[in-house]
């Protein structure tokens, strides 16, 4: 029989194993409980994708449903419109189009030469000269040089911010003990904190590249020069009023010349006070060598009408009801954009083929003979004598052609309007035929809207209406260096010099800070 002590050490044990046995069951219930939560979690989540996933698949079944209804019983289309026996024969008789010149093929392009192109010579070179200190095979030092090997690589520096440290030094006069500071170098502004160098980067990088001032800023502070937004925009403010009466000058000059052209477009602009951004309007007023931007609230008339007032001269712009108030007092004469026009033809193209390439080919062989002029040169009034004998009779047989197919067409025909366009506005569209100035269309205006489309990607909105007017007068000052091919950079940067702190050094009036002046002096930047 077991002893006392032996029993209790038996009895010690099992309850050592009991309590160790009720900690990992305790330990696997937690575990267990912790698995199941997050299986719970799990499943509900599962749950909540099922049901997105029911209710997508529910649409697309709607969809699908959707297009396999029956198609819809195709309608016939309306009779022609009763066309008098005179208009028959008026149709029949209509004059054929030009014969346009067959389009050439393209030569070849000549073969390129295999290898790379050389790297161009006018770049800086960094020179590296690399010679083995040892042989390669025995590591002997004893080394003759048998060939040269040459290789070039495009190399970047990456453009790099500086500081422009200016020292003077105040000298005292020994015969009457006066003190003398010598002036500062040129600045954009009084205590200005940036030179116009910068100043013209910064506008470069912002109304020529069209880089949105966060991507600057954010640009910067990676280079170690951290610069607020308000700064970077107050910036942008300085240059704009420092251009500003450049820019008013510029206007002055197109409004006292005998042609310019015109075109607008939309730009968001926030306004405190309203709910989003107020749609207004951008409009751009130009010749051959002028570019003048113009924000306005609106697209009403009596913008237009209030600053065109003192013009007298001929202004290319769209059929658009808003110029009718100009061009009724007949001071200004119109003209019209044939592009509107050709692409009017080209679109109907799609329901009428035929008759809208013979409208088309009237108005691609007044394009031809245009090309050709400008091919060659031709100005003034060796240009107006071109037109009208060239292309003066492709417009007479086309406005016959015009009346004759007009009755035979129905009003809802893509045709039909692009035949009205040239009846109701023919006399302004076929204007540049008797003025050398005016140009056939008025695509140039309107292909300088892309920079403004990028940059009204990039940058969304103007932040004020103030902000607005200041873009349009930087936007300008670009168009007319481009227009006119004056280097940007340089001739902002010579600009800022001559209208910041020296401007009572350098005392030149208005007309020769002008982007046409550096362009007739190329020697000036």
């Amino acid at each position: 029989m077991a002893s006392v002590a032996t029993l209790q050490r038996e009895n010690a044990a099992q309850r050592a194993l009991n309590q160790k046995l009720t900690e990992q069951f305790a330990q696997m219930a937690a575990t267990s409980a912790a698995q199941l939560a997050e299986l719970v979690a799990t499943n509900a989540e599962l749950t909540q994708q099922i049901a997105k996933l029911n209710e997508r698949i529910t649409e697309l079944l709607a969809v699908a449903k959707r297009r396999q209804r029956p198609p819809a019983a195709t309608v016939s289309p309306p009779p022609p419109p009763p066309v008098s026996a005179d208009a028959q024969r008026a149709f029949a008789e209509r004059p054929p189009p030009p014969k346009l010149p067959p389009k050439v093929k393209k030569a070849a392009a000549p073969r390129r030469p295999t290898g790379r192109k050389p790297l161009p010579t006018h770049l800086e070179a960094e020179t590296y000269e690399l010679r083995p200190d040892a042989c390669a095979h025995c590591g002997g030092d004893a080394l003759d040089a048998a060939e040269e090997l040459v290789e070039e690589k495009l190399h970047v520096v990456k453009e790099h911010q500086r500081r422009r440290v200016v020292l003077r030094t105040t000298c005292r006069c020994r015969a009457c003990g006066g003190r003398t500071t010598p002036r500062s170098l040129p600045a954009p502004y009084e205590r200005s904190k940036v030179t116009s160098e910068w100043l013209a980067w910064l506008v470069y990088q912002k109304f020529v590249l069209l880089t949105p001032l966060d991507r600057i800023r954010r640009d910067l502070a990676e280079r170690g020069v951290p610069l607020a937004m308000s700064t970077l925009v107050s910036f942008i403010e300085r240059a704009a009023e420092l251009l500003s009466p450049i820019d008013g000058l510029h206007w002055r000059q197109l409004l006292a010349c005998s042609w310019m052209a015109t075109d607008g477009t939309g730009l968001k602009v926030l306004v405190p006070g309203l709910p989003a951004a107020h749609n207004g309007y951008l409009e751009l007023y130009r010749n051959l060598e002028l570019a003048v931007f113009q924000y306005e609230p609106d697209k009403a008339s009596d913008n237009v009408v209030a600053k065109l007032q003192p013009f007298r001269g001929t202004l290319t712009a769209d059929a658009e009801h808003r110029f009718n108030a100009v061009f009724a007092k007949k001071r200004i004469v119109e003209a019209g954009c044939n592009a509107h026009g050709r692409r009017k033809f080209r679109d109907a193209e799609a329901t009428q083929p035929a008759l809208a390439a013979e409208g088309g080919a009237f108005l691609s062989a007044m394009y031809l003979k245009e090309e050709e002029a400008r091919t060659r040169g031709v100005v003034g009034k060796k240009l107006l004598a071109h037109r009208r004998r060239f292309i003066g009779p492709i417009i007479a047989k086309f406005k016959r052609w015009l009346a004759a197919v007009e009755p035979t067409l129905l009003p809802s025909e893509p045709l039909m309007a692009a035949v009205r366009y040239y009846r109701l506005h023919g006399e302004a569209l076929f204007r540049f035929v008797e003025d050398p100035e005016v140009p056939i269309d008025n695509s140039p205006t309107e292909r300088e809207f892309q920079n403004v489309a990028k940059l009204r990607l990039n940058m969304l909105f103007a932040g004020s209406t103030e902000g607005a007017h200041r873009a349009c007068v930087l936007l300008g000052i670009v168009a007319t260096c481009r227009a006119i091919e004056v280097p940007i950079q340089a001739y902002l940067a010579w600009a800022f010099d001559r209208l910041g702190t020296h401007r009572d050094v350098f005392a030149l009036p208005l007309e020769q800070l002008t982007p046409g002046r550096v362009q007739a002096h190329a020697s000036l930047i």
